[in-house]
């Protein structure tokens, strides 16, 4: 029972942890190479991995999107999209993808003359999966060591720290009042109860014996 206990645990708070990794923030420091547009198929499971905002999205089979290419200090290559988020999850409310895109297109630059932005987007990039993770925003950074501090998370972590520690000390206060003492009392009568079953038939036993 106890290892089912943990596993439903583990379960809760990774499933918590998954969504919002992939919903709050990140930055990256990157130098844009190339941005493009193409038109991408949504008439499989990977369609929640692509944004929703408006009710029309939830029938087309394909729509063009926008990509921006990058590479990160170190070489590696990172794609993000493009999307307008509108009023649909994640609360991003991005309305200007043309406006990113534009700014996007300015800020390309090559390896000999580099100049590095930072990406703020939300979501995972899996090749396998063919998901990528799209651009809420775009700024100028000094150096690619230079990378903005997110505040937003920070805060919002500690708020929900707070909120999550005092929900749990509430249960189990309520618990220890409310529900322990139920569970004893069920507990009790259930022993009462095998007891009195048992020299019942411990007495119907030995009136076969006799």
């Amino acid at each position: 029972m106890g290892y089912v206990r943990w596993i439903i645990f583990l379960m809760f708070w990774g499933g918590i942890a998954a969504v919002l990794h992939y919903t709050l923030p990140q930055y990256d420091v990157v130098r844009i190479v190339n941005t493009y547009e193409e038109r991408i198929e949504l008439n499989d499971w990977t369609r929640a991995f692509w944004s929703r905002p408006d009710a029309q999205s939830a029938a087309v089979q394909n729509r063009d999107v926008q990509f921006i290419q990058a590479v990160r200090p170190n070489g590696d290559a990172i794609v993000y999209r493009n999307e307008d988020t509108g009023w649909s999850w994640p609360p991003y409310f991005k309305f200007d993808t043309a406006n990113l895109y534009t700014q996007a297109n300015d800020a390309i630059s090559t390896k000999d003359a580099p100049e590095w932005v930072a990406i703020r987007h939300y979501g995972w990039r899996s090749q396998f999966l063919t998901v990528f993770p799209n651009a809420v925003s775009l700024s100028d950074v000094a150096a690619p060591e230079v990378k903005p501090r997110n505040w937003f998370n920070i805060i919002f972590l500690i708020g929900f720290s707070a909120v999550a520690w005092a929900v749990w000390v509430r249960w189990r206060r309520f618990r220890i009042r409310r529900v322990e003492p139920i569970v004893e009392h069920i507990e009790d009568d259930l022993w009462a109860a095998g007891n009195a079953l048992r020299d019942r038939r411990n007495r119907l036993r030995e009136w076969f014996r006799r």
